[in-house]
Parts: structure tokens; sequence; C-alpha cells
């Protein structure tokens, strides 16, 4: 009989040490995919900086030609030339805003509106994406 206990422990210590092995490997393997994740989201968000640093300055100039037709046409509306220059000079401010400053400052500042006013924040955001998916589905 003690043979026969000797042959279950050693089948025991065995299963157990390929139950372990497994273990390891798909320990390994999870922690090489987090990896490779983290490591692409990384380069995700650089790419995405980089695209929207190259088109910072351009989209900045094109806000102050659209402040400047907006203050010029001003005194062609009817009843609300006060609110055209009012409009244009808040979208040059942007234009000058944007050409001072880099992305990385401007998220900055983001992220500091956004912990000041989460509600509003949240609106905003829901706006957005509310008319994005719009306009993408009608596209």
């Amino acid at each position: 009989m003690p043979d026969t206990n000797y042959g279950y422990e050693n089948e025991s210590t065995q299963i157990a040490d390929q139950a372990a092995e497994m273990a390891r490997k798909a320990k390994e393997s999870i922690a090489e995919t987090a990896k490779t994740m983290k490591d692409k989201t990384q380069e995700f968000g650089r790419t995405a900086v980089n695209k929207i640093e190259e088109n910072r300055v351009s989209a900045a100039s094109a806000l102050h030609s659209a402040a400047s037709s907006l203050h010029q046409s001003a005194a062609k509306l009817p009843n609300v030339p006060d609110i055209a220059h009012s409009t244009a000079e808040k979208v040059d401010a942007m234009a000058t805003y944007m050409e001072g400053h880099d992305t990385k400052q401007m998220m900055a500042d983001m992220e500091s509106v956004v912990k000041r006013n989460p509600g509003p924040s949240l609106l905003i955001a829901a706006a957005i994406g509310f008319l994005m998916g719009r306009a993408i589905r009608n596209s």
C-alpha cells in the first residue's frame, strides 16, 4: 500500500508542477501583451500630439482670418454689430492663445478648466460627442 501512495504523490507533484508552469507562461504572456498595449497607446498619444502640433499654427491663422472677416462684415449685420465684434475679438484671442502655447500647455490648461468645472465640462463633452456622432452618421 505505501507504494500506491507514493505513486499518487508523485503524480500529484507532476500535475502541480505542470499547473505552475502553465500559470507562469500565462503570466508572462499577459505581461507581454500589457507592455505591447502600453507601448502602442503611448505611440498613439505621441502621434496625436504631433498631429495637433503640426496643425496648431495653421488653425490659429485660420481663426485670425475668420475674426478679421467677422470684424469687416459686422457693420453690415443689422442689430448685432456689437455682438459680432465681441465674437470676433474672442475668436482672435483664441487664435493668439493657440499661437503662444504648445499642445502640452493647452492640454494642461484644459485639464485645469475641467477640474474646476466638471459638470459643464461633461455637458460640453456630451454635446460635442452627439454632434460628432451625427456628423459621422450623416457622412
